[in-house]
Order: structure tokens, then C-alpha cells, then sequence
């Protein structure tokens, strides 16, 4: 007996179907919740929970197929790189970003309401970021590098990533390997 992967009831013959786009096997009383997925290779529960190869071989199968030496070698490139998602290119903020800020606009000799005039920034978003209240926007942070000529991203800081040499001799981490306990 298999477990409706929906409602949690025991099934003798699931059925698997489609809701937003993921697969799931479910009871006959769940089947219409999605649409039903019908099984045309043996690839079953291999590829059940896979994005990579299960993306690229429906393609082939909707072009028609025209060009499986293409859609094989897409897969396997697939299947070795990790997909990259929006947060791949976005800059990280530096950690110490106040300081930054701050010690810039004091070599300047600016007070922070001149530095927010020069902005056309508020006087208070100014204190709230050297205060490490708020971060800055993506627009104000370009503008603060701009007239500071400083770098607030976070690869131009020393971060603690760098020194941290945690982990198991297996590679792989645990939450202990990342947590610091306040004692």
C-alpha cells in the first residue's frame, strides 16, 4: 500500500498527476486536483523529484524530438552545473556597512544632514543606516558609493566567511558547524 502523496490515505494503485507543475501520486479521490500525468517511459520514480532532466526531456517530447543529440548533451551539462537563480546576481551587503559609512562621510567632513542633502536623501535614513537601523536600498546604496567612493558589497570586506573553517572531514555541514552559542 502506498500513501496518496495529497491527502496521506493508503492506495493500492496511485495515480500520479500534475498540480503547478509538480508530481505528485495520489488516491483516486485526489485525481481532481490535477491533471493526470501519463507514464510513457519506465523513468517513474528516478526522475519523480529531478528539475534538470525531467525540464529537458518534456521539451524534446513537445518539438517534436528533433534533436536528441541536443537535448542528451543539455541534460548532462544540466545535470553537473547548478541552476542559477535571481539571487546569483545580486552583491551582498558588507556586514559592517555602518562603519563604512560613516568613517567616509566623517574624512569628508560632512555631518550626516549635508551628506543627505548632497544625497536628496533624508537627514534620518542617514542616521537609521550609520546607525544599523535599516539597510540601504539598492538606489541609495549606489548613491552612497558613489559620492563616498566606497565599496559596501560584501566581497571588498574581510567577513568572518573567509577565516570560518568548519565543517566535517565529508564536506558537508551541519547546523552545529554554523551556530554560535551565546553562553
Amino acid at each position: 500500500m502506498v500513501q496518496c502523496e495529497m491527502c496521506g490515505a493508503e492506495t493500492s494503485s496511485p495515480k500520479t498527476i500534475k498540480v503547478e507543475g509538480a508530481k505528485l501520486d495520489v488516491c483516486a479521490d485526489c485525481t481532481d486536483f490535477g491533471t493526470e500525468v501519463r507514464q510513457t517511459s519506465s523513468s517513474g520514480s528516478s526522475t519523480k523529484y529531478s528539475t534538470g532532466s525531467s525540464s529537458s526531456s518534456s521539451s524534446a517530447s513537445s518539438s517534436g524530438g528533433t534533436s536528441t543529440g541536443g537535448t542528451s548533451s543539455s541534460s548532462s551539462s544540466s545535470s553537473s552545473q547548478r541552476r542559477s537563480d535571481m539571487f546569483d546576481d545580486m552583491d551582498e551587503l558588507a556586514t559592517d556597512y555602518d562603519e563604512r559609512v560613516r568613517k567616509a562621510r566623517e574624512q569628508k567632513g560632512l555631518s550626516q544632514s549635508d551628506l543627505a542633502n548632497e544625497l536628496n536623501e533624508k537627514a534620518s535614513l542617514i542616521r537609521k543606516i550609520e546607525r544599523g537601523d535599516t539597510l540601504p536600498s539598492d538606489r541609495v546604496q549606489s548613491k552612497l558609493e558613489r559620492f563616498l567612493e566606497i565599496d559596501l558589497s560584501a566581497e571588498g570586506s574581510s567577513g568572518d566567511d573567509s577565516e570560518w573553517s568548519g565543517g566535517s572531514s565529508s564536506g558537508s555541514y551541519t547546523l552545529g558547524d554554523v551556530v554560535k552559542r551565546k553562553d
